[in-house]
């Protein structure tokens, strides 16, 4: 079986669990496969993802092997496979744009970004030199302009790209025309967990409308202490966020939710709440006789390899895509892990199309054969 080549930038938390989980499920049956949504897509199972490029900008990581890179400081994922061989994958410098907040020069060492002192990479070569199918992106919260670039070297090399982040790539027309006009797939934005704040909301929210209760307003606040929470204080970072994070809520009622009655989004950070995110969620509505419920939920969950559940499934269908010379935004793998998707489905129909999409894929691959 041919294998997936991944390109990835930020190697944090979000990449070491990806990475981990890639080497995890290598000699795991299906039987035994506890996490995935999907074991084999069309003969691909996670073990067939080859990482060939890594971009970051922390000298503790830069010039390392990536097997070694997403170990290091400031990673404070679970680490649930402790042995990812050597990979002959040299992390390289990226540019450092607008990835570091400026108010994470005042935290310790181990719990912030420390840049290297090196001149960033040609990202485009790289790419190119490295044979790399797909680019999945991984900056930080707020990275407006460092995303774009990344979005564009993989237009100018011809590769695919995943955005797992909540600036508007795969949902925006310019960018989804670029990726359109080049036969180039991209999926996207903002990367759903498997089980996280977002997909209980939304399924809660859709089980009020569904059941006939009016949801009069919500909250959902979310604390941890990795980061992307620190990066996160800084509030300027955050619009695309609370933008991707409420209307991923709001796109399952019949009727969006006045703004003052809607509260989404990040709250604080906690040091030694590390990787671990806790949701607070409350919701306050009427049933039968306008009668009022309340619902209050609370979730704690490791963020990392929650979302590498999702990214897992994006990466092997994208490489469907590029073998059946499909190019811009991927409509149903985009509604069914990103937040932010070009076209918001609801979850159980994206997964629907999802599956559908694999199983046409699966026929154009046999009769190819």
């Amino acid at each position: 079986m041919k294998k997936i080549r991944l390109a990835v930038a930020g190697v944090g938390n979000c990449a070491s669990s990806l990475i981990q989980g890639i080497e995890y499920y290598k000699d795991r049956s299906a039987e035994d496969c506890v996490g995935l949504m999907h074991y084999d897509i069309c003969g691909y199972r996670p073990g067939d993802i080859d990482v060939v490029a890594a971009f970051d900008i922390d000298a503790r990581k830069v010039g390392h092997d990536i097997s070694e890179a997403i170990f290091a400081k400031p990673n404070c994922t679970k680490i649930f496979y402790p042995h990812v061989p050597y990979k002959g994958v040299e992390v390289r410098m990226g540019p450092v744009l607008d990835g570091v907040a400026p108010h994470m020069v005042d935290y310790p060492e181990e719990s912030t970004f420390v840049v290297a002192d090196q001149p960033p990479c040609d990202v485009r070569k790289e790419l190119e030199d490295s044979g790399a199918e797909i680019l999945i992106n991984y900056m930080p919260v707020g990275s407006e302009r460092a995303t774009r670039f990344y979005a564009q070297a993989a237009l100018d090399a011809g590769v695919a790209f995943i955005n797992c982040m909540p600036v508007f790539i795969a949902s925006d027309r310019e960018w989804a025309t670029k990726f359109q006009e080049r036969g180039i797939p991209v999926v996207g934005d903002d990367i759903k967990s498997q089980i996280g704040a977002t997909i209980v909301h939304r399924t809660l929210a859709k089980l009020f409308m569904d059941r006939g209760c009016r949801l009069d307003r919500t909250y959902q606040l979310n604390v941890g202490g990795n980061t992307d929470f620190l990066n996160m204080l800084s509030r300027d970072r955050l619009r695309s966020k609370k933008i991707s994070k409420t209307e991923a809520v709001q796109s399952v009622l019949d009727a969006p939710l006045d703004p003052e009655n809607i509260h989404i989004g990040p709250c604080d950070y906690i040091p030694w709440q590390k990787d671990n995110k806790v949701c607070f969620l409350r919701m306050e509505g009427r049933i039968f006789g306008d009668v009022p419920i309340n619902l209050e939920l609370r979730l704690s969950v490791e963020d990392s390899p929650n979302s590498a559940g999702c990214t897992i499934d994006a990466i092997r269908v994208c490489k469907l895509a590029i073998e059946r010379g499909i190019g811009g935004p991927l409509l149903e793998i985009s509604s069914y892990t990103m937040k932010h998707p070009p076209v918001q489905y609801p979850d159980e129909v994206a997964k629907e199309l999802v599956e559908r999409f694999i199983a046409e894929s699966k026929n154009v691959i046999e009769a190819k054969v």
